[in-house]
């Protein structure tokens, strides 16, 4: 298969655009960067309306380029993946500041009326983090070396990303040879590579997902993080072929327990977890007949230390696997699970 590179080359620090987001959902971008790459994070800015707050100084994109910003970063992603109107100042105000600018939304900044005018005239870069940058083959399905951690989940945006990294630092603090694969536009800006798996043509998200975690030594982890969930209306697609792509040695489900349904759609019940296990198991072995579940992540931020407690110990019992809050419990019972034969 032809080696790919998918890096890319942003000018740090950032000034994270907050837009008039006023939830964590909203600006989820934003936030991954702030508990991922803070360093990176050099101020926020945002409209009328914003109460994101970051805990770095807010910044005009003037002020921002001359406290040494070298970037925008657009921190918010809203459904459909456009930019509102009254973002477009904005973009065209950073340009003229001479900061580059990085987007994970669908529509190229390209689009927005005299942004690439000013960005060729002060030398700026525009980053469309979503828009493939290359074609990719069909997927031929093939086994090959190395192993590989596929992070799924029961729904979208309950902590795909932020376990696929947090197992990653764990297995490398153990001396393990693992390489975080971003999916996702958040994904790509923490560690500046990956392929915005849900952009690609879906004929080709199963090649997408081999070419992103290809050959490797036998005792190497590529820990690949999902998108989308099987059983969403809306995304299964992508999930799935990212799911045969990826051809998973170890699956680790995600979920929210304080969630009944999809986010935002009530008809759409949850399915039991030893039911999405049992599902997401069948899929993966099309592509490998041996993958195993290899724990389960709860993201567990809407509920007391009681009802975590609680919940850990029903879903262990259930599953039999190692169960985890990739931010507030140890992860040394999955990292060997992980390891295991």
């Amino acid at each position: 298969m032809t080696a790919y590179s998918f890096e890319f080359e942003f000018r740090k620090p950032y000034l994270v655009f907050v837009g008039d987001a006023g939830s964590a959902p909203d600006a989820k971008t934003a936030y991954g960067l702030r508990d991922w790459a803070a360093d990176d994070c050099l101020g926020q800015f945002g409209l009328p309306g914003s109460t994101v707050e970051l805990g770095v100084p807010h910044m005009t994109p003037e002020v921002a380029a001359a406290a040494g910003a070298r970037s925008l970063l657009v921190g918010v992603a809203p459904m459909g993946g456009r930019f509102a109107p009254e973002w477009e100042v904005v973009l065209l105000r950073a340009a003229r500041a001479g900061l580059d600018i990085i987007s994970g939304l669908h529509t190229p900044l390209a689009e927005v009326v005299g942004l690439a005018e000013v960005a060729r005239a002060r030398g700026v870069t525009l980053h469309d983090v979503r828009v493939p940058r290359r074609s990719f083959p069909v997927a031929n399905g093939k086994r090959r070396p190395g192993k590989r951690l596929l992070t799924v989940g029961t729904d979208c945006a309950l902590g795909k990303k932020y376990t696929a990294l947090a197992l990653t630092r764990a297995l490398r603090d153990r001396g393990v040879d693992a390489t975080f694969r971003a999916t996702g536009q958040t994904g790509i800006m923490i560690c500046g590579s990956g392929i915005a798996i849900d952009a690609v043509v879906a004929d080709f998200i199963a090649g997408a997902a081999e070419c992103l975690s290809p050959a490797a030594a036998a005792d190497h982890w590529d820990i690949i993080e999902g998108q989308g969930a099987l059983f969403h209306p809306a995304y299964a697609g992508v999930t799935l072929g990212l799911l045969h792509g990826a051809q998973p040695d170890v699956l680790i489900l995600c979920h929210d327990p304080a969630r009944a349904h999809i986010e935002s759609m009530a008809a759409f019940p949850l399915p039991p977890l030893d039911v999405a296990a049992e599902i997401y198991l069948h899929h993966a072995r099309l592509t490998n007949p041996f993958v195993r579940l290899g724990g389960v992540s709860l993201n567990t931020a809407r509920l007391d230390d009681q009802q975590r407690d609680r919940v850990t110990r029903q879903t262990a019992e259930l599953l039999r696997v190692p169960v985890f809050d990739p931010l507030k419990t140890p992860l040394d019972a999955v990292v060997n699970r992980i390891l295991e034969a």
